[in-house]
């Protein structure tokens, strides 16, 4: 199992994981908030049976001890009558007095009575809980209630709580993944620059070698001779791409079509002559390139290309500005190979994915990151079909007007 599969997997078990202590949360809540509702209906059956008692008993004793039971309940309560008027209340604002006063409104002091309340807060009972019939003194009453404060909490607590746990996950992953990412960036960057200065003394020694022979058996003129230059040459840039990882490259104004071209080229006499290519645009598109590191993309796609092609096969490039936004240069890499799944587009450009038994899986990630990140592109499968072929494409902002002479 390869990293990102192991990774993919392990994600999936975190979340289900998440999945059943979430339900887990929620189901044993619902189960406390039903016990709670239970007892606090019984509650509100407590105060109204006692209502109905102080009617019927004479007893001052009893009478102290009904009331102290009736008074015991926290559950907010309206009783009202066949009618459909407030008798009594508990539980409710003590600053909204349901006892009015008649003659006294505006005497300083006086508590106001204020019915737009009570009736809104009956009204919100009614919604909540089915009434406690009650029959005193031959008269029927309708006891309503509603959810405590406490009940109404604890209602909203598990949601809090998995809000609040949630919050705290991301966090936690936020920062364990920068922290891993900036770990793994310190070990490539290092690796990188180590590549790069190996490899100054053997390219060195090579150009010392090739100087010799061209002198010693009168060589300059050979093509063989040429193509060994220009592999030394392409060892240069590749070393000069490994010491520029970790820093901010620079970058300059220039032709697409002709740094693309100029690589094709190269490439193109070092694969298999049953594999053809052709490189197709407007030469004037200009954009800020680095041109050692555009080469390495431009090269990480050629060589998925060709690996994709089994036998015969064909590799085309387009370069031209974009139909709808002028400012955009599309530069299109069409293979004829065996195609990408759809399920896969965004897959193929996470480290450590590949379909070769000996690859590494960092050609398209590197390639993504050295145009999100340094020429200030973008780059996506845009289409493959199983079979038939795929095409990447790149996006960068046109740096100058078309119309201007290109630099090559």
């Amino acid at each position: 199992m390869n990293p990102y599969q192991q990774k993919k997997r392990w994600k999936y078990i975190l979340i289900t994981f998440a999945v059943i202590i979430a339900s887990g949360s929620l189901l044993y809540t619902k189960h406390l908030v039903k016990n709670i509702s239970r007892s606090e209906r019984t509650r509100a059956q407590v105060w109204a049976m006692s209502i109905r008692q102080t009617t019927q008993s004479d007893d001052n004793d009893f009478l102290q001890y009904v009331f102290a039971v009736r008074d015991s309940s926290l559950v907010p309560a309206i009783g009202v009558d066949e009618k459909g008027d407030i008798k009594f209340v508990r539980g409710l604002d003590s600053t909204k007095t349901f006892i009015k006063i008649p003659g006294n409104d505006n005497v300083k002091g006086t508590p106001k009575y204020d019915p737009a309340y009570f009736q809104n807060e009956l009204e919100y009972m009614k919604k909540q809980h089915e009434p406690i019939e009650l029959t005193m003194l031959n008269t029927k009453y309708l006891i309503y209630y509603k959810d405590s404060a406490l009940l109404h909490e604890l209602k909203i607590f598990p949601y809090i709580q998995l809000f609040v746990i949630a919050i705290f996950l991301l966090v936690a992953y936020t920062a364990f993944n920068t922290s891993r990412k900036s770990e793994q960036n310190q070990v490539w960057v290092g690796l990188a620059k180590e590549t790069a200065h190996q490899l100054g003394t053997p390219i060195s020694s090579l150009m010392a070698w090739v100087e010799l022979i061209k002198d010693k058996f009168h060589a300059e003129k050979d093509p063989l001779m040429a193509e060994m230059e220009n592999d030394i040459k392409r060892l240069e840039i590749i070393a000069d791409r490994f010491s520029k990882i970790g820093s901010k490259p620079k970058l300059e104004d220039r032709s697409v079509y002709y740094v693309v071209k100029d690589f094709v080229d190269y490439f193109s006499v070092r694969v298999s002559s049953n594999i053809s290519f052709e490189i197709t645009g407007n030469p004037y598109l200009q954009a800020g390139l680095n041109v050692p590191l555009f080469d390495w993309v431009i090269e990480n796609l050629l060589k998925n290309a060709v690996n994709a092609i089994e036998g015969r096969g064909k590799i085309k490039v387009e370069i031209n500005a974009s139909k709808t936004k002028k400012n955009l240069i599309l530069i299109d890499v069409t293979d004829t190979g065996k195609g990408i799944p759809r399920s896969k587009f965004d897959t193929v450009f996470q480290p450590g994915y590949t379909t070769r038994k000996r690859g590494w899986g960092l050609g398209l990630s590197l390639t993504k990151r050295i145009i999100n990140n340094y020429h200030n592109g973008t780059i996506a499968v845009r289409e493959s079909e199983i079979g038939k072929g795929t095409t990447f494409r790149i996006t960068l902002k046109n740096s100058k007007d078309d119309k201007q002479t290109a630099t090559r």
